[in-house]
């Protein structure tokens, strides 16, 4: 790898030979370049990552390791519906990847602006990126995010499959701790979306809801928000592939629950064949013809039954919930509680993708709430204790240390995720999210490892108070900490406080703004060992009383630290 110090913006000359010319795409982690190999004369595509802002030196180098790895996989991979990658270069110590430039439109946009692919085009698309997965496959590659927006049309009628940044050989050593899955929420295998292993199988469900899509104009599952589709996806029936047109049994056979059960690559292909066209037919011209968006029955959504009177699971993380103004009366709370000085912060917590939904993932900048609108379902009471399960999972940073598994009680049914965060002054963190199927009421489980070199529990509380703007974090109050468990350097804490997300934030103008998000948040914090360890309960505020007595109290002192 050759090294550069290119100045900046458009004109660039990386590694003395590939010409900037001009951003093709931008996305939360780099910038994709139209450019010109001067060496060898042709145009090219530049993937630049990007640093985020205030990211430790560490978690730099494991995002640069995650770029050579992607660069291995798509390396290894040679196959006329993949996109070609040519080099992988280094600017300033950051790597570059330059790949083929192809002239075209995601097949997504093909479908959002011509309709639903009509039967010739939808085997075209099938046979091509079936062709691209059994080439991957044979190197020992999942895409792990096969979807509409990562299946390119290009100018010239070919189809190629792209975007192996989340790419895995099943051979090589993860970069992410134990439980992350990485994809797209509605394209999404089942097994995967409910934290089981990656197979060649979850690109077969995945080529499948892409073709779903691709026939119908519509995503093949959809939910108030990511929480209840992702509910869905795991426990929800299969929608019907009737409105799939001449490719209804592919899709049929592709997306069938158990992953054992998907009809292979091959058979796809096979399938496909009688409805291709001569060779150098032009498939999608300007002016074709595409069938009406299709009318999709969907299946009830799913609402798991709680039994009552049994003891809830203890849940990791916060969770955003829709609220109006802020409100007034102090947090419920029992006595000696003491309210302190509200503070103010920048939320940071969001859902991070690299090429899709990141699903016990990295976070980096939307509500796990859909934006609120006025038609936002009223929030569920809290009627009873939700029956809990034990559930063991590791909070383990990208390098996998030890000390990181824990269980918590929590229902049987609700949805785990991880995230990997930098937090700016602190040292980095895994958070586990453990969410209710409704998508209302989460539990979150953050480990700070080594967080006694440098930081203590004062740290911590002014990190939370920091990342909520003015007037949008206020009501904290502490509690008496004599029922704690000891174990640490410090002195565990419990306390409270709520929160404000407003509505023009979220909406981030995509919909009409409804109410604001507003959450009560019972956090407990306990040092172990060299480390930190925050369990937090997070309820909408219409509900904080209940959810402070059937969901915090009951859940926080299940926690336990289990190596």
């Amino acid at each position: 790898m050759d090294e550069d110090h290119p100045v900046t913006g458009p004109d660039r000359l990386i590694a003395g030979r590939y010409r900037l010319r001009h951003v093709l795409g931008r996305g939360s982690m780099g910038t994709v370049w139209a450019a010109h190999d001067e060496v060898l004369r042709r145009d090219v595509a530049v993937k630049e990552i990007l640093r985020p802002e205030g990211t430790p030196d560490d978690e730099a180098e494991v995002l640069r390791e995650r770029t050579l790895r992607e660069a291995r996989s798509a390396a290894a991979l040679a196959h006329p519906n993949l996109v070609t990658l040519y080099d992988v270069v280094r600017a300033d110590g950051d790597p570059y990847v330059v790949m083929e430039l192809v002239p075209s439109s995601s097949l997504a946009e093909v479908v959002r602006q011509r309709g639903p692919l009509t039967d010739v085009q939808g085997a075209v698309v099938a046979d091509a990126v079936a062709a691209a997965l059994e080439a991957a496959h044979r190197a020992g590659i999942t895409h792990r995010d096969v979807k509409p927006g990562n299946v390119l049309v290009a100018d010239d009628g070919r189809v190629k499959l792209t975007d192996f940044g989340i790419a895995r050989n099943v051979a090589e050593a993860t970069l992410t701790s134990r439980g992350i899955t990485l994809g797209t929420p509605a394209f999404i295998a089942p097994e995967v979306a409910a934290g089981g292993a990656v197979s060649f199988a979850a690109d077969q469900w995945s080529l499948g809801a892409t073709l779903f899509a691709a026939m119908t104009g519509q995503q093949p599952y959809e939910g108030a928000n990511v929480l209840q589709t992702i509910n869905q996806v795991v426990h929800g029936d299969v929608p019907s592939a009737a409105g799939c047109g001449a490719l209804e049994a592919v899709v049929a056979g592709l997306m069938v629950k158990e992953p054992e059960g998907r009809i292979g690559l091959a058979e796809v292909r096979r399938l496909v064949r009688p409805l291709l066209p001569e060779p150098g037919t032009d498939v999608f011209p300007v002016t074709s013809d595409t069938r009406p968006v299709v009318e999709v029955v969907r299946p009830p959504l799913v609402k798991p039954p709680i039994a009552p009177d049994t003891p809830l699971a203890s849940d990791p993380g916060p969770l955003p919930f829709v609220l109006a103004d802020p409100p007034t009366r102090e947090l419920t709370r029992r006595p000696g509680l003491t309210a302190l000085v509200a503070l103010s912060a920048v939320v940071l917590f969001a859902i991070g993708s690299v090429s899709g939904f990141a699903l016990t993932r990295t976070v980096a900048g939307a509500s796990l709430l859909p934006p609120p609108t006025p038609s936002t379902p009223s929030v569920p009471a809290i009627t009873e204790t939700p029956s809990l399960l034990p559930t063991t999972a590791s909070a383990a940073s990208a390098n996998g240390e030890q000390g990181a598994e824990f269980t918590i009680e929590v229902g049987p049914d609700w949805t785990s995720f991880l995230e990997q965060r930098a937090n700016d002054g602190l040292v980095p963190s895994t958070v586990v999210h453990l969410v209710a199927p409704n998508g209302w009421y989460e539990v979150t489980v953050q480990r700070f490892p080594d967080y006694y070199d440098r930081n203590t529990v004062k740290d911590y509380l002014q990190h939370v108070r920091s990342r909520w703007a003015k007037g949008q974090y206020f009501g904290e109050a502490f509690e008496p900490t004599d029922d704690l468990p000891p174990g640490g350097r410090e002195a565990a804490r419990q306390y409270s406080y709520r929160t404000v997300e407003r509505a023009t934030d979220l909406a981030r103008g995509t919909v009409p703004p409804g109410p604001d998000l507003r959450r009560s948040r019972y956090s407990r914090i306990l040092p172990r060992g060299n480390d930190l360890w925050v369990v937090e309960v997070v309820v909408p505020t219409e509900q904080e009383e209940a959810g402070r007595s059937r969901l915090f109290d009951t859940i926080a002192p299940t926690f336990r630290v289990t190596d």
